[in-house]
Parts: C-alpha cells; structure tokens; sequence
C-alpha cells in the first residue's frame, strides 16, 4: 500500500528509498537540501563529499570534492535564481556562494571568527530575494538576520534575543516572497515571523513545535517542518492549507518544478522524496 500524506490540493506519496547511490556509499551527515532550475537535487553533508548531486529520479550524478579548510560545517543550503549554491558554513562562521560545480564565487562573514549580533556567529540559512539581495538568519550564536547587497556588502541587520514581536531564539531558517516578505523560522520560539524586506515585524504564525526548515514554491506556497515531527503548508498571509506527520527529523524540505518535495532526515541520514499526486 501507498504511504501518503497532506490533505486537499496537496497530497503526496512516499518514495522510499528514492536516491540510487553509488555501491557502497552512503549518506553521511546530511544536514540539507535543495532543488536547481533543471530540477538537480543537491544534499549537503557533514561529512564525505560535502554535496552531492541527483537528477529528480535519484540518478547520481556527481559529488564535490572535500578540500581542507573550505568547508567545515553543513546546515542549511540554498538555491538562487541563476542556480548559484549558497551555503551556511555554520560552525565556520561563514556563507558561501558556489557554482553548481563547487566553485567558492564569495564569502560572506569572517572565517573561523564569530561576531556578536553581528555576521556571523553560526549562520543557519540564507535566501535571496527577487531583488537579488541576500538574507542570512544567524541563527545559533546571534538572534538576528543580515540583508546584503548581491556582490555581499553588508546592508544591515534585524532582531536581538527574546520571545517579543521581532525577537529571536534561534532564527532557524528563512526564505524571502516574491513580494519581498521575509519569512524567519524562529526555532525555540516555536513560530515563524514574517517581516518586509526591511526588517519591520508583519506577522507571527505559532501553531509549530520548534519549526526547522521553510521553503517557498514557484506559486508562492510556504512549506513548514517542524518537531512534531510533521509538513504543513500555508499561503503567505497565513492561512494553513494542508498538513501532515511525515519524517521523523525533517531538517528542511525543498521543491521540484513539477511541485513534488524532497526532505532531509538527519535522524535516520535519508532523504526523502514526496511526489504530488
């Protein structure tokens, strides 16, 4: 029988055992995931190749190199809108822009150098918004988000540690609207807060245990994990649209061009697919 999850337009059905590795490698340490315009699937990993790299059917098709000293710490990985592989080198204290080979193209933050409320001190996630601008939640040692220009000047940051409206305890992931909302993963505040793009507070939404990974779809879609462990999906006022238990660690989730979903589950080092139905 099947499995299924989610309700309504949104139902998905499990693919186990969905990427083809090759013979005798596995997953080590993945931490991440995220989809490129082709529908390439790139994991990030703790350990082994640092990313690696699938067609949409779990075909390998490549894996970068792990070079000594380049990256030191997966978290959260992001794709741009000109397929550029953005990074959160969290215990390095760094982002990192790559090609989709694994090419370093820049460096955001100082290596191995922490700041306070400032970028960066273990970095969570990045994203960039339509106006090609970055935005970094940082994420473990600081309770803020940075906003930097394309070419990474630094344009200024938001937040400060706290449970108000605007404050952080452990901003977790973040993703920006095609509106320019900025949408935060406030992890042990158990919500997501919503911003503009200049950082004033819109909106919280709190129906999560420790939410962990956000992602936005091309039709503008908000997909939640959280702790309970489970996916639910909310237009971008807030209006909760499907939901379902899934993995049981779900430490981010991604979408492909044809609305199917893939997850990292760093309990049990898979990823998952979901394909809509």
């Amino acid at each position: 029988m099947a499995i299924t999850i989610g309700m309504g337009d949104f139902i998905y059905e499990y693919k186990a055992e969905w990427a083809r590795l090759p013979a005798g490698q596995t997953f080590q340490g993945p931490s991440a995931v995220a989809v490129d315009s082709q529908d390439r699937v790139y994991v990030f990993q703790r350990r082994g190749p640092p990313v690696m790299v699938f067609d949409r059917e779990g075909k390998f098709l490549s894996a970068w190199p792990r070079r000594d000293g380049e990256l030191e710490d997966a978290h959260h990985i992001y794709i741009g809108p000109d397929d550029s592989v953005y990074l959160a080198d969290r215990d390095a204290h760094q982002v990192l822009k790559c090609t989709t080979e694994g090419e370093i193209l820049m460096a955001l933050g100082t290596r191995y150098r922490a700041a306070l409320q400032a970028p960066f001190n273990h970095p969570s996630d990045i994203a960039v918004a339509p106006s090609g601008e970055i935005y970094v939640s940082d994420g473990y040692g600081n309770s803020s988000v940075h906003r930097f220009t394309p070419d990474g000047r630094h344009l200024g940051s938001f937040g400060d540690p706290g449970s108000g409206p605007g404050q952080f305890r452990v901003p977790h992931s973040i993703r920006v609207a095609n509106d320019g909302r900025v949408y935060v993963c406030d992890r042990e505040n158990s919500r997501v807060q919503v911003f503009s793009q200049d950082g004033a507070f819109l909106d919280q939404w709190t129906d999560f245990k420790y939410p962990m990974g956000i992602h936005i779809d091309a039709a503008q879609n908000v997909y939640v994990t959280d702790q309970v462990p489970r996916l639910s999906i909310y237009n971008l006022d807030g209006k909760l649209l499907a939901r379902g238990r899934t993995f049981e660690f779900g430490h981010n989730v991604y979408s492909d061009s044809r609305g199917d979903i893939y997850a990292v589950d760093t309990a049990n080092q898979r990823v998952q697919k979901f394909v809509k139905i």
